[in-house]
């Protein structure tokens, strides 16, 4: 009997990957999407008071261009260097310390005064918002089940556009109540409240800790699952000592896929980051109230929750490269038409929760690709990269539409721009699912060999 009940036992992965998704699961998943609305909410918080500081230091809004791209540059430095540190020490203590970062960073921002200073506490802002993702994706991804591990990761993010929608309608009230500084003490104080909750509830990933072999560790963690009766002791051989270089993200087939991630999430977000930083202006340029226009990104980031949910459902069942690369594509239209809104808040509105819907619901089914493309010794560092190079295009974004604001270029420009990137995103999924054969295995249900692979990895 003993016999049959060791046999019956399983590894790790079986253990998450067969079993439904426990109360402890959600709990952990619950707590990152936390942090990812509050790193919404925070990197978002300089273009709803941008118009608010510029009318009270006398400044043109084309000067805003460097200060929305200082605090990208910051997040794409943060994910290229904590994403790789979180595959080497861990994603729970480098989550900790990116969190850490850019609640100080908003909480010093308020004592500014001049346009450089703002530009500088905007990068180390942007420093602990860059590092935070790929550590919080990696988490979700790894204490998912193999069969909806995507659509868990698309939902615990659609906790970034929610934190921007949230911020945005709670600072529509706040900056006419108590000024532009209330919303980055609010975005400072915030993540340090529900610090101590992460802290307590959520643990390393155990994938990180069978890699690692850390057994005691592992051993706590299922008792908490309440799943140690299942284990059969068993963890990954050859392992222990994996560092993820980033060229192991060219290897094993993984280089065209790679490349191909990088420029579709380049292009996807210099357009949400262009929309998201310069919509507000440009509504205010048009005649819009403040709160109607900081209305319009809440729609907009609204529409990419309602998206995710329906492209990423669709994307499990039916092929995601063509369900995604149509999002992309039928944003490309909805993008332009905002550019011909007028002067009805109403219809801006509509537009822009579409728009939000299509473009940057595909975009963040797009992260959740990237997680489950790669393997658990390389995720936090392929996420952290494509992250990273994704915020080389949210920089782009926000200057591209300050130069174009600087050459008299109106709103329909802008928008068109925007929406020829949406068609660029969209060539770059449907190309990932016609010619990466890593890809296509994926989501077919194969398996990735992931152990396998981490073993032949690690060999000189």
């Amino acid at each position: 009997m003993g016999a049959t009940m060791t046999s019956n036992r399983m590894d790790l992965d079986a253990i998450i990957d067969s079993r439904p998704v426990s109360r402890f699961q959600i709990v952990l998943i619950l707590i990152c999407a936390l942090v990812a609305m509050m790193d919404g909410f925070d990197t978002q918080a300089i273009a709803f008071v941008a118009s608010e500081i510029a009318t009270e230091w006398h400044l043109h809004p084309a000067v805003f261009g460097p200060v929305f791209g200082a605090g990208l540059f910051g997040s794409l430095v943060g994910a290229l260097i904590l994403g790789p540190a979180g595959d080497r020490f861990g994603r729970k203590p480098i989550l900790v310390l990116a969190i850490l970062i850019f609640s100080a960073g908003s909480l010093v921002t308020p004592l500014t005064s001049s346009v450089g200073q703002l530009i500088g506490l905007r990068f180390v802002t942007g420093l602990g918002l860059g590092g935070a993702l790929p550590c919080f994706i990696s988490l979700t991804s790894e204490y998912a089940p193999k069969r909806l591990r995507a659509t868990l990761v698309g939902l615990m993010f659609c906790g970034f556009p929610l934190g921007a929608v949230i911020g945005g309608l709670v600072s529509a009230k706040m900056i006419p109540a108590f000024g532009w500084a209330s919303v980055f003490i609010t975005a400072g104080l915030v993540p340090l409240l529900v610090l101590p909750l992460l802290i307590v509830r959520v643990p390393e990933s155990i994938r990180f800790l069978a890699l690692k072999k850390q057994q005691a560790r592992i051993v706590d963690v299922l008792t908490r699952m309440k799943a140690i009766d299942l284990w059969n002791g068993k963890m990954p051989n050859a392992v222990a000592e994996v560092r993820a270089p980033i060229s192991s993200l060219f290897t094993q087939g993984r280089a065209l896929g790679t490349l191909l991630l990088w420029v579709t999430l380049f292009a996807s977000l210099l357009l949400t980051y262009l929309l998201i930083n310069w919509m507000p202006m440009m509504a205010r340029r048009s005649g819009f109230g403040v709160e109607a226009a900081v209305t319009a990104v809440s729609m907009l980031n609204l529409g990419s929750v309602a998206g995710c949910l329906i492209i990423g459902r669709l994307a499990d069942r039916y092929n995601p490269a063509i369900i995604i690369g149509s999002g992309f594509a039928l944003g490309t239209v909805a993008i332009v038409l905002a550019g011909h809104a007028g002067q009805s808040s109403t219809l801006l509105c509509t537009i822009a929760f579409v728009s939000g819907a299509l473009s940057l619901g595909a975009q963040i089914c797009t992260i959740a690709l990237c997680s489950s493309f790669y393997e658990t010794f390389l995720r936090a560092t392929g996420v952290g990269w494509g992250m990273g190079i994704g915020r080389g295009g949210a920089i782009v974004g926000p200057v591209l539409g300050g130069l174009l604001l600087a050459a008299g270029a109106g709103a329909s420009t802008l928008f068109l721009v925007a929406g020829l990137t949406s068609l660029v995103s969209a060539m770059g999924v449907y190309s990932l699912g016609l010619f990466v054969p890593r890809f296509r295995m994926l989501h077919r249900g194969g398996d990735t060999g992931e152990q396998g692979v981490a073993v032949s990895s690690a060999r000189p």
